[in-house]
């Protein structure tokens, strides 16, 4: 069980600038905000992607893969695969119910609704930002699904942006409008006490060795 005599034990072996870093990042991060991407086919989109939710804070990120399974790059992603939480689901209908059950809006990118456009969003809601493969979009299932449409203006000939330019646009406006607000919107405490606990528990070398040590001990 995790508590916080745990987590301040494995803390002990970590250096009082790698703490002082988690708690920093940890105070920004957020799960009021989340994105999922819908069978996104070049794999460095993916992972881009994720590297733009540690970047900006977003804890959690979904991966949709009802046709192409792939594998986050590390190269891309730049360790943020240690840092964000993935979630994968094998149909956008699992991934929207599950979603929706923990109180998100499904919010439809794309360049074709003019819904709502990226100055006017709404950034006290709840939401989670899909994304979808890159010719074809997100698929039937998610634009009927979906609760909002979401649409970053664009003034020149070419309609679209790739994938993980529009997720970085897009979570960069509404995480610094979302700290401007008066949205509790940071991890609970428990939600941080369970990171630093994973963050630790990827951070240090022979970590079940010292579990096992720590389990001795009490």
């Amino acid at each position: 069980m995790i508590n916080d005599a745990l987590v301040t034990y494995l803390e002990s072996y970590l250096t009082e600038h790698r703490k002082a870093r988690f708690q920093k990042v940890l105070s920004q991060r957020t799960k009021h905000f989340t994105v999922a991407t819908e069978d996104v086919y070049q794999l460095h989109n993916t992972s881009a992607v994720m590297r733009s939710c540690d970047v900006f804070g977003i804890q959690e990120l979904h991966v949709i893969e009802e046709q192409n399974v792939k594998r986050i790059d590390r190269e891309i992603a730049m360790g943020a695969q240690k840092w964000v939480d993935l979630h994968r689901y094998h149909s956008a209908k699992n991934c929207i119910d599950s979603l929706k059950a923990k109180g998100y809006q499904i919010v439809a990118t794309t360049p074709h609704t003019n819904d709502c456009l990226l100055q006017d969003f709404d950034v006290t809601k709840k939401s989670c930002f899909f994304f979808g493969r890159e010719t074809e979009g997100l698929s039937d299932t998610v634009i009927n699904e979906a609760d909002a449409f979401l649409k970053i203006p664009m003034v020149g000939f070419t309609e679209s942006l790739n994938i993980s330019v529009s997720a970085a646009i897009i979570l960069q406006f509404v995480t610094a409008r979302l700290k401007q607000s008066d949205v509790s919107w940071q991890l609970s405490e428990s939600e941080i006490l369970e990171k630093r606990f994973d963050w630790c528990a990827k951070t240090i070398k022979s970590i079940d060795q010292i579990l096992e040590r720590y389990k001795n001990q009490t």
